[in-house]
């Protein structure tokens, strides 16, 4: 059965220029540019500087003289009730009456140097083109056999390893290239690929990888007519029968099977620590391949004892409403002195208007963004004001979110996106923001210190550990609990692995 009520809810919904400034808020510097740049595309009516292109006369002529017939699905009385909504003459009157230069995104707290620098970067080839090259210098029977080297080569990663399955790699030929290729051609094509530089190249996981370039540096000896080390052999054999134990540093384990002493297990140990887990890594060009540079948010400089906080404006360009648009509605105002606007002519002056509005809001919201990110670095810079005038971990306070909504009035909500891939330049380098949130923890004596205190107090206890005999976590609960941090082990346990450090039977060493 249907029934009718009447009710009444209360909803918080968001305005189109709240959800533009949170997206706004969100972005680093370093994409604020490309966020600009496609506004400055989207909408004619936004002008940066004196770079921007301004559309000339004709184009606006030509918009102005349109044919009015062209809508003459438009009813009348929509007409009336858009003149009713939107007042014409004031709104121009309005506009045209304001400085435009108030439009114009200015802030006398960026930094001062502007200078733009560009990063040049050289020509090289890719990590496949190298291995492609030397696909060229084999012997191939036929045609069928360099493509079969060459979708091998393909299927190589970015560190140099092939993982995908070899049925797989058959079913690529068979469909690209309309070969049907046996598991024997690919695995006998893989271990002539396997011989390629650099050493390591085509191994199907780490194990493989090392092996070959173990037997690489034997072969090379051998081909001079020397003998190899003995720690060459020991390491072939530790890497080809006692991986697992190797990897879990099993050292008692690893004389037993080999028969060696630890003077003689620690130098096939060392050999081994010297080959490359990743071959891909030694090529040149694979070596800029996925560096991305920081662009820092914010700068703070130490000027005689006192913190200086600006904003990195490199990204930020002055923004301002285009000229032509202002010339448009001047142009309208003179022609419909004396005469009654058409349709076509209150047609334009409502998209111009909400061009210009549109270009307001965004540079509102720029302007807001700037102001609330200073607003809260600055919080932040005064309340770990020690550290930045030290750089010492130690100093630095526990803080959370609503420490700096707190000071600032802001929302918590305000204060995560402002955090959010932010980063700050610092003469002690450049830190990212989110690393100076950090949760308290209270000492013996009553005292609320930083987590991240505790990280820097427990890696350097780990790192002047004696690495024959690792510290274990209980032993290291016991250390932090003597210089009076209140501590249990697993919570030691899990800072240590926010740090990347392993259990103490992996850092240990002969």
């Amino acid at each position: 059965m249907l029934n009718q009520k009447l009710g009444q809810k209360m909803l918080q919904k968001l305005s189109p220029q709240q959800i533009q400034l949170m997206k706004l808020l969100q972005i680093p510097t370093a994409t604020l540019d490309q966020r600009i740049k496609e506004e400055l595309e989207a909408n004619p009516a936004l002008d940066e500087g004196e770079e921007a292109e301004i559309a000339n006369d004709e184009d606006f002529e030509s918009f102005a003289s349109a044919d009015s017939d062209s809508e003459e699905g438009v009813e009348k009385d929509e007409l009336a009730s858009k003149d009713e909504e939107f007042e014409l003459d004031d709104y121009i009157n309005e506009y045209l009456e304001e400085d435009p230069s108030s439009y114009k995104l200015q802030a006398n707290n960026y930094s001062q140097d502007e200078e733009e620098k560009t990063i040049t970067v050289a020509m090289e080839s890719t990590f496949h083109e190298y291995l492609e090259g030397q696909v060229g210098l084999m012997d191939f029977k036929d045609d069928r056999e360099e493509k079969i080297a060459h979708q091998i080569v393909g299927s190589i990663d970015d560190d140099g390893y092939l993982r995908r399955d070899p049925l797989s790699i058959i079913d690529d030929l068979m469909f690209a290239f309309n070969i049907i290729a046996l598991p024997d051609e690919v695995a006998s094509m893989l271990k002539r690929i396997q011989c390629f530089d650099p050493p390591g190249v085509g191994a199907r996981d780490l194990r493989e990888c090392l092996l070959i370039q173990i037997n690489h540096k034997i072969d090379a000896f051998t081909k001079k007519g020397l003998h190899p080390p003995q720690a060459f052999y020991d390491a072939q054999e530790i890497l080809d029968q006692y991986f697992n134990e190797f990897s879990k540093k099993h050292y008692q384990k690893l004389q037993r099977h080999i028969g060696t002493n630890e003077d003689e297990l620690r130098e096939a140990y060392d050999e081994i620590l010297k080959l490359n887990p990743k071959p891909a890594s030694g090529h040149v060009g694979q070596n800029n391949k996925g560096i991305h540079y920081i662009v820092p948010d914010f700068i703070i400089e130490n000027r005689d004892g006192e913190l200086d906080l600006t904003l990195n404006s490199r990204n930020a360009p002055d923004l301002r409403i285009n000229d032509q648009y202002t010339d448009m509605l001047k142009s309208y105002k003179a022609t419909t002195k004396e005469r009654r606007a058409n349709k076509t002519e209150k047609e334009a002056v409502m998209f111009i208007k909400q061009k210009i509005d549109s270009a307001k809001w965004f540079i509102d919201a720029i302007k807001q963004r700037q102001q609330t990110m200073y607003k809260s670095m600055y919080a932040i810079m005064q309340y770990q004001y020690d550290f930045f005038l030290s750089g010492d971990q130690k100093k630095l306070r526990p803080m959370i979110l609503k420490d700096i909504a707190d000071i600032t009035g802001l929302d918590i909500s305000t204060v995560s996106r402002v955090a959010n891939s932010k980063f700050v330049q610092t003469e002690f380098g450049t830190k990212r923001l989110k690393d100076f949130f950090s949760e308290s923890l209270q000492t013996s004596t009553g005292e609320e210190v930083s987590t991240l205190e505790v990280k820097k107090i427990l890696t350097e206890i780990i790192g002047e550990e004696n690495k024959r005999k690792p510290l274990s976590d209980e032993k290291l609960k016991n250390m932090l609990i003597e210089k009076s941090y209140n501590i249990a082990r697993r919570t030691v346990a899990k800072y240590r692995e926010q740090l990347n450090i392993p259990v103490a039977r992996l850092r240990k060493v002969l």
